[in-house]
Formats: C-alpha cells, structure tokens, sequence
C-alpha cells in the first residue's frame, strides 16, 4: 500500500496533513509520497486541475482518500482492513 499526499507550496492545511500522516504510515509501515501539484503540473496538468482546488488531498493507492483534513480514523480503519 501507499499513501500520497498532493501538496503545495506555502499550504499550512498541507503541512499539517504531513505531520498527521507520517506518524500512521510508520505505525503501518506504508510508503508515504508527497507530490507538490504545482511543481508536478509541467508533467502532469491533468492533477492540478482536478486536485488542486482542494488540497490537501490524501490518495490511497491511487486512489482519493480524503481532502482538506486527514479523515484520521478511517484511514486507520482502511490500513488495517487492507493490510
């Protein structure tokens, strides 16, 4: 499993959810990525202009996960489900 955390610059919401999100994906030993959407947008336009008016946002596997504040307890719940 991995968990991706889209980010920008300058974003206090952002650095919040990191902060949240490192200390789960070490009690799960689960990759965390964190993607600045702006940085990325010159590779991939397609992820700042669906993601980028409501980060942060937590991607699981791939997948949308939460946005704006780490939905804590499910996470936990998936990570243990999937895990």
């Amino acid at each position: 499993m991995e968990i991706t955390l889209l980010t920008r610059a300058g974003c206090s919401n952002c650095t919040r959810a990191l902060a949240t999100l490192r200390p789960i994906c070490a009690d799960f030993d689960v990759v965390l990525t964190v993607t600045d959407v702006d940085a990325a947008a010159t590779d991939d336009p397609e992820l700042r202009a669906e993601f980028g008016d409501r980060l942060p946002v937590v991607l699981l596997d791939g997948r949308e996960h939460s946005y704006w504040d780490v939905d804590v307890d499910r996470l936990r719940a998936d990570l243990t489900r999937n895990g």
